[in-house]
Formats: C-alpha cells, structure tokens, sequence
C-alpha cells in the first residue's frame, strides 16, 4: 500500500453508522478507574501525561511512516533530539556528533550534557567508514543528521551503522529534511529515527512537536522509560493537529520537493549565485549516496552567494516579497535564512560565499523565480 493511501486511513476509528472520520480528543490529566487494583497493576494508563488515544493514534502512523516498532512523541523537534540522547548516555560517556548537526542540537551537547560527564566529538559529515577511528570504549551513540543541518551533507549511513553496531553504539539520525518519505534510516540499521514533526506534519507553522521512532521494542521501552521520568508529556490537541497534517503529508511534500527542485535548477543558472547545495543536482559532491540511499528530496535547499558583504545579502533578503525571513520549513510559505551568523562549525566546509537557506512553501513556482529575480537585482 502506498503511503499517501496508508496515511489516509491510519489511525481512524473503525467505520459505522455515524461514526467520525478522526479520533476523538480526550482533554484530561486525570484518569479515573471503578477499581482501586487498576492504578497500580500495570495494565491501564494511569494519568493524562502518559498520553490518550489520539497520541496512540499518531505513533501508530509514526510507526507506520518509518516503519518502527515504538514512538515517543515529544513537544518539540528538540526535545526529540535530545530525549533520544538521553536515553543512550551516562556519566563518563564519549559520542560522535555530526559536525553539521542542527545548532540546538550542538548547544545541548556542550552546555548540558558537558555538565553530566559526557563527551561530545564532532567528527566531518563526509567520514563514512572512517568513523571506526574515532570510535574509544566508552563511545555510547553517535547522532547524524543527513542532509546536514544549513549545508546539506549526505551521510554514509550503511557505513556509520556498521561501524557503531560492531561495537554496540546507539545511532539516532534526524530525519527531519526528509519527513521520513523519501529516506529510511531504519531500514537502513539505523536504531533511532528523530522528527521535528512542527515542520512538514504540522504542515501550516502553528504547532510545535517531535517524534521518537526507534526500530526495536527494547530501544522504544528504553526512550520511554527515560520520557516518563523527565516529565515528557504532549497536549492532545497539537497531537490531533499532527495527526491530521498526516492525511495530507504526501500531495504537499510532492509539490514542495518539485518545486524546491525547479527554483534550484534555476538558482544554478543565474550569474549572482556561486553554488546551489542541493543532493539531488549531479553538482552535490555527495549526489551519488544520495541517489543510493534516496528516493526523492525535499522543499529545502542552499545557496551560496557570490563574495559580498554582510550588507549586501541583508539588502537581498529584505527585498524578498514571498520568502519572508523565518526559521523553520515544512509549512504552506516560503522562508528564507542567511545561514552565516550562526555557523559553528570544527571542520570547514569552506563555501566561499554567504551562505543562505531557502525553504519553499506551496506557492507557485513562477511567482518565486520572479520574486528572486527582482530581489537579486539589488545585489
């Protein structure tokens, strides 16, 4: 069954007379019980934290999307990353981090989990099989993030995964960029797949959540077990909205994918520009694992501008009519970043040029193109 059918019916309450086509929100922390037996026996959910059967519904089809045996949801793409994290270290522990890995994700490594004793490593997103050098005894996880976070490295997975499993390493990758429909770090021995399920699910930038999917039982029970106890708990309303963000996934993401495309193939013609940072162009230096490891890409791509001042590109972007200047991608409008004021990076990537970000919603094509066109006059 194709997705865009599988996600069409996922999680809905069984079809009868007068019944909704969407599960019911139940709004409430406390739950009660006719006997005293059921709050401690294991076998019910005791309390509204624990979630209710529109969250189960919305793991069903996270499961169902990465094809997992168990999901935490989570209130943000953040508190995804770092629940995943937490849940794999202890106090002396060493992890691999990809250097190109979102920015939040860096700060907790050196500003937190610095404090509790782990050691965090930044290793080159192009190191592929050569990670196995960076491996020491008490490395516990490494975290990847492909395409990587601003620059859009593609990761060697199958090698990174056969590295860390060789010596019994967590490996969690944000799969994010791709909203899980084009890429499939699981199936490719992965054991954690991560989600900021604001972007693409939510669909329409007004929501925020994350998703936990791991590919055993036992690492599910272990990221859920850490949840419980650090309080994790989601509101039934924005499960609901993500859940709903599900039906239409597919047809959005289609027409984002080949519009991103469009604009990047046209960004790779014009004269201002010195490079597009696109996985699916041949131009990517790592377009061959992602025609590999890929089945399609995504509304988010980069460029990199031809050498100017930081006055000029803030002139550019403020004369863009269409792509307003936001973080986040995934949603129904287009949005632009100049990626360079926050870049921290241990290992160069050496653009050349200001780096910019571009995250192209659902308008049309033609309308884009023309706002750059106008907008790059300036420049």
């Amino acid at each position: 069954m194709k997705k865009s059918t599988k996600f069409a019916h996922i999680g809905r309450p069984p079809i009868k007379a007068g019944a909704g086509v969407n599960p019911s929100v139940m709004r409430a922390s406390t739950l009660l019980f006719d006997k005293a037996d059921d709050l401690y026996n294991g076998k019910h959910r005791i309390y509204g934290r624990h979630g209710s059967p529109v969250h189960d519904a919305l793991s069903q089809a996270f499961c169902a999307l990465e094809n997992g045996a168990g999901c935490t949801l989570t209130p943000s793409g953040l508190s995804a990353n770092t629940l995943s994290v937490l849940a794999n270290v202890m106090t002396g522990d060493h992890i691999l981090v990809s250097d190109s890995s979102y920015g939040p994700v860096r700060h907790f490594c050196d500003t937190v989990l610095v404090k509790f004793g782990v050691e965090t490593e930044y290793y080159p997103p192009d190191i592929g099989e050569g990670i196995g050098r960076l491996i020491r005894n008490n490395t516990s996880c490494i975290l990847l993030e492909s395409p990587g976070s601003l620059s859009l490295e593609i990761q060697d997975l199958p090698a990174i995964v056969k590295a860390a499993a060789a010596h019994d390493i967590t490996t969690i990758v944000d799969n994010t960029w791709s909203a899980g429909l084009v890429y499939a770090p699981l199936d490719l021995g992965a054991d954690i797949s991560v989600h900021a399920a604001t972007k693409y699910f939510g669909g329409h930038s007004d929501v925020l959540f994350g998703a936990v999917i791991s590919r055993t039982k036992k690492q599910a029970r272990k990221v859920e077990k850490v949840a419980i106890a650090l309080g994790n708990s989601t509101s039934p309303d924005d499960a609901y909205q993500i859940l709903r963000g599900f039906r239409t996934l597919v047809t959005r993401c289609d027409q984002q994918e080949q519009t991103a495309l469009s604009l990047a193939k046209w960004f790779a013609k014009h004269d201002k520009i010195k490079r597009v940072i696109h996985p699916a162009l041949s131009s990517h230096p790592n377009h061959d694992l992602w025609q590999r490891d890929f089945t399609g890409s995504a509304c988010l791509f980069s460029i990199v501008l031809k050498p100017c001042s930081e006055q000029d590109v803030l002139k550019l972007l403020d004369n863009l009519k269409l792509f307003a200047k936001g973080f986040s991608f995934g949603g129904f409008e287009s949005l632009v970043i100049h990626c360079d004021p926050q870049l921290t990076r241990n290992h160069d990537p050496k653009f050349g040029g200001p780096l910019i970000r571009i995250a192209c919603g659902l308008e049309d094509i033609e309308d884009m193109k023309n706002d750059w066109a106008q907008a790059l006059k300036t420049l």
